[in-house]
């Protein structure tokens, strides 16, 4: 798996990280099984507040890797729905700590709230303070753990709905993997207005399989190039989905990497300063026609001179001009058709950034299913006081 022995996955305690990145394509099978089986309440569900109300404002939420997925979707969703629903990704570390800027009483709201464990404390004072403060106030939690408190919470609220993610996302590992790309799934499955269709999901899942027993080739040869900054670009929802790859780094090699992300456009002003020549740049190629201008503008940009760092480019397909400028190119999709937008790139694009940072962690002599053994941070996040709003 990924180059690495059984044996010496065990020894290096890359159990749960190595099988979870791997067993993705799987679970993502099983999940939408499940979810095209429940297509009918999910629905029902949600065109019935939207069908009471003028104005719906679906808030995605959750804390870190969890927030990332509302942010890598809102764009998404925005641009198939119509303006009466309107998607803000808003982490529950804004929330909590500043409810009044965030949640408005007489706004009609479906709050969707990603969570792993389902315990974390903010996310559980998200929820409550939404009760609070919002007359019309729906609950669509999307989670890995059936017995967590979020879960737990709504069994009895016919104003909100709990979907399950399959077992096996419900990573072990300190870093969230398969988590986040089911959660998002399902999240784009329930509000997408152009859902995937049988063969859309064949399509994506068989890709995946494909990256999963091929990818390492790519990593490792990447790996020969001793970095120790990375930077993760990309326009628009997958200049969101860097924040995920770039954090993805960070927590696996204990801040060891350096790790950024922007846009391909927002580097250019002041971020671009991070770079040396042990920087390493990955950019996340837009499949739109129009923004992949802006991607090659910044690829060519970065290749242009001799500084010694090195530029890594996904793409859809292979391509020739990607191909003269990037020092290397991962094309993603093995299939004839063309994938049907930048969310199926996202899910396929951040594979290659759970495998690179698992296995920079690795070479760097770090655990990758703990990678914090001091505490610093933790599965589910500790030490968080919630404060009683009198607001």
């Amino acid at each position: 798996m990924f180059h690495l022995t059984t044996k010496e996955i065990e020894e290096k305690n890359a159990v749960h990280t190595a099988g979870e990145i791997h067993h993705q394509p799987a679970v993502w099978q099983e999940l939408v099984t499940t979810l095209f089986s429940q297509k009918e309440v999910l629905n029902e569900f949600v065109e019935s507040i939207y069908a009471k109300h003028d104005q719906v404002r679906v808030i995605l939420t959750g804390a870190g890797t969890s927030a990332f997925i509302g942010d890598t979707l809102a764009p998404e969703l925005n641009r198939q729905n119509s303006d009466k629903v309107q998607f803000e990704a808003i982490a529950t570390t804004d929330i909590v700590s500043n409810p009044t800027e965030y949640l408005f009483a007489d706004v009609p709201t479906i709050m969707v709230s990603f969570a792993r464990s389902g315990n974390s404390p903010e996310s559980l004072a998200t929820v409550a303070l939404g009760q609070k403060l919002i007359k019309d106030f729906y609950q669509v939690v999307i989670t890995c753990n059936k017995e967590g408190q979020l879960a737990q919470n709504i069994q009895h609220d016919d104003q909100s709905i709990t979907v399950l993610m399959p077992e096996k996302s419900n990573d072990k590992s300190l870093a969230m993997t398969s988590s986040f790309t089911c959660m998002m799934i399902a999240a784009h499955q329930i509000f997408s207005t152009k859902p995937f269709t049988g063969d859309g999901t064949k399509q994506v899942i068989d890709n995946a399989e494909r990256l999963v027993e091929t990818v390492a080739d790519q990593v490792d040869d990447i790996l020969t190039f001793d970095f120790d900054r990375i930077v993760y670009l990309g326009s628009g929802s997958l200049s969101q989905l860097a924040h995920e790859a770039s954090l993805k780094m960070l927590e696996l090699t204990a801040g060891k990497v350096v790790a950024l992300n922007e846009s391909s456009l927002g580097f250019r002003h002041g971020p671009k300063s991070i770079l040396n020549e042990k920087s390493a740049v990955v950019i996340f190629m837009s499949e739109n026609p129009y923004t992949r201008k802006y991607d090659l503008d910044i690829l060519r940009e970065l290749t242009a001179g001799d500084s010694g760092m090195k530029v890594i480019a996904l793409t859809e397909k292979k391509d020739e001009a990607v191909e003269e400028l990037a020092d290397w190119t991962i094309p993603v999709n093995y299939s004839e058709e063309r994938l049907q937008s930048d969310f199926s790139l996202a899910l396929l694009y951040i594979i290659f950034a759970q495998v690179l940072a698992m296995k920079k962690s690795l070479q760097l002599g770090i655990t990758p299913d703990n990678p914090s053994p001091t505490g610093a941070i933790s599965r589910v996040v500790q030490g968080v006081t919630i404060h009683e709003y009198e607001g």
